[in-house]
């Protein structure tokens, strides 16, 4: 029997984990709850954040609205926003990365 190809093995197991979940290596903002996340406060209001922007733990960078209710999502970290993974007005599921920031 022929040896596999070496382009067969498996990747390293030390990936970070924001790396294996996205694609991407940073920190990952994750969803809180399930609901619908909106970039910003209303519908002709400025969004929150932009990619490359940066933010400091604690700022507000986007809204999920559960049961009616607008809950203003935070930074759990400081740091420029690397990428946005969802849409404006997409339904969200509790764990699902939101952001990745650098």
């Amino acid at each position: 029997a022929m040896a596999p190809p070496a382009e067969s093995r498996p990747a390293p197991a030390a990936a970070p984990a924001a790396e294996a979940e996205t694609g991407q290596e940073g920190h990952v903002v994750k969803a809180p709850m399930v609901g619908t996340y909106y970039r910003s406060p209303s519908p002709d209001a400025k969004v929150f954040v932009e990619v490359g922007q940066a933010v400091k733990e604690g700022d507000t960078i986007c809204i999920i609205e559960a049961m009616k209710l607008m809950n203003e999502i935070e930074a759990d970290a400081s740091g420029s926003v690397k990428a946005i993974l969802v849409e404006n007005g997409q339904p969200v599921e509790y764990g699902q990365p939101l952001f990745i920031l650098a």
